[in-house]
């Protein structure tokens, strides 16, 4: 076991663990941001470098700091370290660095994107980015393509962060999408008259941070923060089946994954469930999905319903109307 202090706070944890999942087990507002990492899937990691933090002792052995600021979701905690997150403004400045960086070739067209409301850039945008751009040269463009009968991908959106890829090489049969070409040019794409389709591909969407990825049966039919939605579950011979429904009235917009406090899937499942089964009647309803209070998809979303009492204190209900 290693003891790391974050922030000012003190956790023992497993060797072994990172800065990211250390901050995790702590929780709050001092765990980083994290747009390429997922714990679900391996070998990702290192590719946004929103997570910076500050290691101002390495260790108790050896207490000299790190010369630079490191990645939290693959830096590994020591004994005695001492990190630095929200309290070291090298850290905000570089993080405000990191997100201006993403948003140069990012369109602003949040008001029409389907992500919006669940969008990671978005809060990171509102969180640590600045009004104005200093980019004066023209932005990278791409057309939409399909690149499944359920799947629509919107390249100019992708931040390159190989989720989706890492997903497909872990749970699918068989890779047929990834990186093509380098540098600024760089794309998330399929060879030639290869689409994806296989039982899990729609899992691409659920872990995609931006707008990039998104549900074709799904797109400008509701903004999420319109819909409500419903823990359930059916009997699936392919995946967990447990989902959350995304309904308005007795109508199911759209199936997605559950995910855990750190906003990951918490178990994959398949595109029967998410993308064939559409009717509330193929469910098995449990109850309202707990949505963090953070989330503008909070907004009139009620988990408990308690009953309004009136007159419980010492003093009788004042009358709303004073007629004297």
């Amino acid at each position: 076991m290693a003891k790391v202090t974050i922030d000012g706070i003190e956790i023992e944890v497993p060797d072994g663990t990172t800065i990211l999942n250390a901050a995790r087990m702590i929780g709050g507002a001092i765990v980083p941001p994290a747009m390429c990492y997922y714990s679900k899937l391996k070998n990702t990691g290192g590719y946004c470098r929103t997570c910076l933090v500050k290691v101002v002792q390495g260790s108790a052995k050896d207490p000299r700091p790190m010369p630079k600021l490191m990645v939290s979701c693959s830096t590994t905690v020591q004994d005695g370290m001492v990190v630095q997150n929200l309290t070291s403004p090298d850290v905000l400045e570089a993080r405000a660095g990191v997100v201006e960086f993403l948003l140069i070739n990012h369109p602003l067209d949040c008001p029409i994107c389907d992500q919006a409301g669940e969008c990671k850039l978005q809060d990171l945008g509102y969180e640590h980015g600045k009004q104005k751009t200093r980019y004066e040269f023209k932005r990278r463009t791409f057309n939409m393509i399909d690149i499944g009968s359920k799947i629509k991908l919107h390249m100019t959106r992708c931040i390159l962060c190989y989720r989706c890829v890492r997903v497909a090489e872990q749970l699918t049969d068989k890779r047929v999408h990834g990186v093509m070409n380098r540098g600024d040019v760089a794309e998330i794409s399929t060879q030639i008259a290869n689409v994806i389709e296989n039982d899990f591909s729609g899992n691409v969407i659920d872990v995609c941070p931006v707008g990039a990825l998104t549900d074709k049966t799904f797109r400008f039919k509701s903004r999420v923060w319109f819909a409500k939605p419903m823990d359930a579950h059916r009997d699936c011979k392919k995946c967990c089946g447990k989902v959350v429904l995304w309904m308005k009235d007795d109508e199911v917009l759209r199936v997605s994954a559950r995910k855990d406090k750190n906003e990951e899937v918490a178990e994959f499942i398949c595109n029967d469930c998410r993308f064939e089964h559409k009717k509330k009647e193929d469910w098995v309803i449990e109850k309202p999905t707990h949505i963090d209070r953070h989330s503008v998809i909070a907004q009139n979303h009620y988990e408990v319903l308690k009953p309004l009492k009136l007159g419980t204190g010492s003093q009788p209900p004042k009358p709303l109307l004073n007629n004297e």
